[in-house]
């Protein structure tokens, strides 16, 4: 089964998406093994319980994003069997996808599709209207959801071994290796000739910083799911996670985030919406 950029774009995981009557959208399990080049619904089974675990570990309930139903066949006598079919949230199909077998071209394209959708969903949750933003706006918003996933991401990577604070800046430098072709964050102040007191962060553009948000959530994921004991293991997985997002970004025909310009420092803007968000508290308690 041949797959390339372009069923990304209008992809075979949106072609076999389903809305409910309440208007909640859904995949079908039987549907979604073949997409995936399964030829054992077994085999897929398999993947499917490990996504489940994942579900647990994340704090999720199963039964929101599995839900069992009924699948009627017909046998060669004519009489119908109950096969048995799971509809899946995109959360399901996420966890799926990244448990299902990796060297499957089709899957490596999936792990791309849900990924970015499975974001663009929170945003939505979130009711943020990003296309209708400035660019300002943009990397507001996205420079304070790293200040929050890095946090997040810290304590999956202590929870992996990375304890010290050199250890954890190690670690850092390998998720930029794998993003930024081999640079490290002295690498990057240098290509970009940031002052060595200056956040890489706070001057990046929204294309830029959407990309290490990508990566740092991604990350955390697979450290979780993997389970990862070890602080070699962990910086290991941030540079392949990194090396991904990177790839991705090379065939959408994307810039390089080394190459991207350097933006003004968001600091400025920070501190107005914490000064905003702090009268608005002192507002609701008077």
């Amino acid at each position: 089964m041949e797959h390339n950029i372009e069923q990304l774009k209008n992809s075979v995981f949106e072609s076999i998406k389903k809305i409910n009557q309440i208007g909640q959208e859904y995949w079908s399990a039987r549907e979604m093994y073949k997409v995936l080049d399964y030829k054992d619904w077994r085999k897929f089974v398999n993947v499917i319980n490990k996504a489940k675990e994942a579900c647990i570990n994340s704090e999720q309930q199963v039964e929101n994003h599995f839900a069992q139903v009924d699948k009627m066949v017909r046998i060669g006598s004519g009489a119908e069997r109950n096969v048995g079919d799971l509809f899946l949230s995109r959360y399901a199909c996420y966890l799926i996808i990244q448990n299902a077998d990796p060297k499957k071209e089709v899957v490596a394209l999936g792990q791309t599709y849900f990924a970015i959708q499975t974001r663009k969903q929170e945003l939505a949750d979130q009711e943020f209207d990003f296309n209708k933003k400035t660019e300002e706006e943009k990397r507001l918003f996205l420079r304070q959801e790293m200040v929050e996933h890095n946090k997040q991401l810290a304590e999956a990577a202590k929870n992996a071994g990375v304890i010290k604070p050199i250890e954890y800046a190690i670690f850092q430098n390998w998720g930029y290796k794998g993003l930024y072709n081999g640079l490290d964050a002295k690498g990057i102040h240098k290509n970009k000739e940031l002052k060595k007191s200056q956040n890489i962060l706070d001057h990046m553009g929204s294309t830029e910083l959407a990309a290490n948000l990508f990566k740092a959530t991604q990350t955390e994921e697979k450290l979780k799911r993997d389970n990862v004991k070890t602080k070699n293991k962990a910086n290991e997985t941030h540079y392949e996670v990194g090396k991904k997002v990177r790839k991705t970004i090379e065939e959408l025909g994307g810039t390089m985030p080394e190459n991207l310009p350097v933006a003004d420092s968001i600091k400025k803007q920070l501190k107005e919406k914490k000064q905003q968000k702090n009268l608005k508290d002192k507002n609701d308690k008077s």
